[in-house]
């Protein structure tokens, strides 16, 4: 039997996800952290959230999320998780609780059902071989786990493989190939440092220019907020971002994004704006930094210059509603 929320499944909910969603290396829940996750984001939803009930126990769990102001928000639903106990994980429990996300996705208008990285609920998993090293969310769905081959037989496209990549900070030194970098860009009238408001100005027009909603909020707040921000500048405009330079209670590295505006492009900034996070993160006492890039973006081979190795993959993927 499915049933919608109620408060008094947390605690089921929890014991479910702590023995079964934590082997494909989800972080543990406490029940803060599922107050956090989940029912106190804005994005919740009480008819979007699902038990499986069987003997009258909870061995199953799903949650999805809509908002129009998300991106893809106004077509689009957003499948966070399914959680099935082990004796349970059979493709008709799976089918029954997608079937209640999709349907509830179709009673809000939404033309498509998606798992990506632009889903507000963030769920962190454990990095493989750290010391239980965490990133702060999982951008699509594990490859390696029984959802995966679930949602592609349910006819979900696979519309990108995400890697996540990790870097012990210790590890990192400046090479000299990217001082080499800076000099060679600085010839050219640009600089790659921490911003200041007092001399750099056009980070608005910059991130604009990026057209990327989320890194227009964020990086914006960071730099009139007075948080580090790596920027490159052509005199004192900036072009280019990378940061911020946060560390994190867990010791990592928080990263937003890094960008270059296409008027600036071929001067290897987007290069050395990467290198100068790292050594600033590493400067502040940062432990380790994760990050997730599609597996064939160009910009690959810049963290892996840098040392950072894949250490999973995820699937992004969609199913349009006919």
């Amino acid at each position: 039997m499915i049933n919608t929320w109620q408060e008094t499944y947390t605690q089921a909910v929890i014991d479910l996800w702590n023995k079964e969603a934590v082997k494909d290396g989800y972080k543990e829940l406490t029940e803060q952290s599922f107050q956090q996750i989940f029912v106190s984001s804005p994005y919740f939803d009480q008819k979007n959230t699902f038990v499986l009930l069987e003997e009258e126990q909870v061995t199953g769990f799903a949650c999805g999320c809509t908002g129009d102001d998300l991106p893809l928000g106004q077509v689009a639903g957003y499948i966070t998780c399914i959680v099935l106990a082990d004796g349970s994980q059979t493709d008709d429990n799976y089918k029954l609780l997608l079937s209640a996300l999709e349907a509830r996705f179709r009673e809000l208008g939404k033309k498509q059902s998606d798992v990506l990285f632009f889903n507000p609920m963030m769920l962190p998993w454990y990095i493989p071989n750290t010391p239980q090293h965490e990133h702060n969310n999982a951008p699509g769905v594990p490859v390696d786990s029984r959802l995966y081959s679930f949602l592609q037989n349910e006819e979900y496209a696979e519309r990108a493989k995400e890697c996540a990549m990790y870097l012990n900070l210790e590890q990192f030194s400046m090479p000299e190939e990217i001082r080499g970098k800076e000099d060679k860009a600085a010839a050219g009238g640009y600089k790659v440092e921490l911003f200041d408001a007092s001399k750099h100005q056009g980070v608005a027009e910059m991130l604009q220019g990026l057209n990327n909603p989320l890194w227009e909020k964020e990086i914006g707040r960071c730099t009139s907020e007075g948080v580090p921000v790596v920027i490159a500048a052509h005199g004192n405009q900036v072009v280019g971002f990378a940061g911020p330079v946060i560390r994190q209670e867990n010791g990592r590295g928080y990263f937003a994004g890094i960008g270059v505006h296409t008027e600036h492009e071929g001067h290897g900034l987007g290069t050395i704006l990467f290198f100068k996070l790292c050594e600033a993160f590493k400067t502040i006492g940062t432990d380790y930094m994760s990050l997730y890039t599609g597996s064939s973006n160009p910009a690959i081979r810049i963290y892996e210059k840098a040392g950072f190795q894949t250490v999973r993959q995820f699937s992004i993927m969609r199913r349009e509603f006919s």
